[in-house]
C-alpha cells in the first residue's frame, strides 16, 4: 500500500460516535468519567518550542556565534525554517493537527531586529512581531536566555565564569529576558522565563564549589525584583557535549536554590541519568517547590533531544502529574529537535504525544488501585493495572481529536504531505 493513499484514506474516515458511545460505558464501569477526561486534556496549556523548525539557529544578525553549547541538531532534512516568518507558518500549520490549548516557547536568539542587537541589550520591541502574532491567535508566549551559541561563552561558561566582566554580560542579557518575558505577560497573560546554562567542565574538574558560589551570586542578581506576569524556573541537566565531568547547574543544585529562592524548577526529562524516573521526582519536589515546569523530551542514551513518544516514560510522568493531585502546579512544555525528519511532523507526533499521554492518565482508574492498596489486597491492585491495557482508550482519543476539530489516526499526515510538497520542498 502507498503511504499516501493510506494517508488520504484515514483523512476521510468518520463516523467514530458509535466507538466513542461504548467505550465511555466501558470507562464508566470503573468510575471513570470520559467527558472530564476529554475536557481537562485538551484545557492543559501545552508550550511548544520554536527551535525544531529551524535546528536552533535562531535570527541572530550576527553576533559570530562560536559554539552551540553542546546543542546539535542532527541531520539535513530539506525544508528547515530560515525567517520568523517561516517559523510562525510552519507552526501554524502544526497548530492545525494538534488538539488543545497550545503556547509558544521562543529563545532570546529568535529576536527580529534590523540591525545586530547584543544580547544584554535585547528588549521588547525585538520581539513585537512575534507577540502581534500570538496575541491575533490567543497563543501565550514563553521565554528562554540564550546562554549559548556566542563569543563569550565559547568556553562553555555563562554565569558561573571566573571572569567578572564576562558572568556580568550574562546577568545583563538574563535580567533583559526577565523583562521580555514580563512584557509577553503583561500582552498575554502571563509568561515563563526559564533560565538554562551550558555551563560545566569536560574533564577531572577541580574546583567544584567556586563556580556554584559564582553562580549562586550571578543568578541573585538576575532574579533581583519582582516581575509581574513572570513565572521564573531554572532548568538542571546531569551533563551535556564538552561538559561530561561537570554541571554547575546540577539537579541538586538547581533543586536547592529554587527552593531557598521562591521559584520554580525546570525537569528535562532527557537531562537526567537514562536509569533515573522524573516521574518519581514529581511528587517529592511539588511538596516544596512550585512550579514545576516539565519540558517533555526524549533521551536515547546520552542523546536527550528525540522527538517525543507516547512510551512508558511519558505515560508514567503523566499518570504521577493526576495521580499526586500535582497539576495545578505543572507547567507542560516541550523541548525536542530533529533535523533528519520533516520538522512540522516532528512537532505534531511530539505534542500529539503528549496530549494522549496526559488523556491516558486522566483515564486511568487509579483511584481503584489505591482502594486495593490501601486494603493491602496487592493481588486486586496489580489486576486493576493490567485491566488499564485492555481498555478501549484509542476510541476516546479519537473522540477528542474530533472535538478539537483535528484529524485523528494517521489522517493529520496528508496535511504534511501537502505542505511539505506546496512550501517546504521549495526552501533551499
Amino acid at each position: 500500500m502507498k503511504l499516501d493513499d493510506l494517508f488520504n484514506r484515514e483523512a476521510k474516515k468518520s463516523g467514530r460516535a458509535a466507538d466513542y458511545k461504548l467505550a465511555a460505558e466501558r470507562f464508566a464501569a470503573l468510575g471513570i468519567d470520559t467527558e472530564a477526561a476529554i475536557a481537562q486534556a485538551l484545557a492543559t496549556p501545552i508550550s511548544v518550542h520554536c527551535w525544531q523548525a529551524d535546528d536552533v539557529r535562531g535570527l541572530e544578525l550576527h553576533e559570530g556565534a562560536v559554539d552551540s553549547g553542546g546543542l546539535k541538531a542532527t541531520g539535513n532534512y530539506p525544508g528547515a525554517a530560515r525567517t520568523g516568518d517561516e517559523i510562525r507558518a510552519d507552526f501554524e500549520v502544526a497548530a492545525r493537527l494538534i488538539p488543545g490549548r497550545l503556547r509558544f516557547n521562543i529563545h532570546a536568539m529568535y529576536a527580529e531586529a534590523t540591525r545586530p542587537v547584543p544580547r544584554d541589550e535585547l528588549g521588547p520591541e525585538h520581539f513585537s512581531r512575534w507577540v502581534d502574532w500570538a496575541a491575533a491567535r490567543g497563543w501565550p508566549l514563553d521565554f528562554n536566555p540564550t546562554c549559548f551559541a556566542h563569543p563569550l561563552a565559547a568556553d562553555g561558561l555563562t554565569l558561573s565564569h571566573p571572569k567578572k566582566s564576562v558572568r556580568e554580560f550574562w546577568i545583563r542579557h538574563c535580567r533583559a529576558c526577565r523583562d521580555i518575558a514580563s512584557y509577553f505577560g503583561r500582552r498575554l497573560g502571563d509568561s515563563v522565563c526559564n533560565i538554562w546554562i551550558p555551563d560545566g567542565i569536560k574533564d577531572s574538574t577541580a574546583d567544584r564549589l567556586r563556580p556554584r558560589e559564582r553562580l549562586i551570586a550571578s543568578l541573585d542578581a538576575v532574579l533581583e525584583g519582582k516581575k509581574t506576569k513572570c513565572i521564573d524556573t531554572v532548568e538542571s541537566k546531569l551533563f551535556g557535549i564538552g561538559v561530561e565531568d561537570y554541571t554547575a547547574g546540577s539537579h541538586e543544585f538547581y533543586l536547592l536554590y529554587a527552593q531557598s529562592r521562591g521559584v520554580g524548577i525546570c525537569l528535562d526529562m532527557g537531562h537526567f541519568h537514562p536509569t533515573e524516573s522524573v516521574a518519581d521526582k514529581i511528587s517529592a519536589i511539588v511538596l516544596f517547590v512550585r512550579p514545576v515546569l516539565l519540558h517533555i523530551s526524549r533521551g536515547i542514551r546520552w542523546d536527550s533531544d528525540h522527538v517525543v513518544r507516547f512510551n512508558d516514560e511519558l505515560k508514567a510522568v503523566c499518570d504521577e502529574a493526576i495521580r499526586s493531585g500535582a497539576m495545578r502546579h505543572i507547567l507542560w512544555a516541550t523541548d525536542y529537535f530533529d533535523a533528519s525528519i520533516n520538522r512540522v511532523a516532528a512537532w505534531v507526533i511530539g505534542v500529539r504525544a503528549l496530549r494522549k499521554a496526559l488523556l491516558y492518565a486522566l483515564l486511568d482508574p487509579w483511584k481503584l488501585a489505591v482502594e486495593a492498596e490501601l486494603a493491602g489486597d496487592g493481588a486486586a491492585k496489580l489486576a486493576i493495572q493490567e485491566a488499564r491495557g485492555e481498555l478501549p482508550f484509542g476510541a476516546v482519543w479519537e473522540e477528542a481529536c474530533r472535538r478539537a476539530d483535528v484529524p485523528g489516526g494517521l489522517a493529520w499526515m496528508a496535511e504534511i504531505r501537502r505542505y511539505e510538497t506546496d512550501v517546504l520542498s521549495k526552501r533551499t
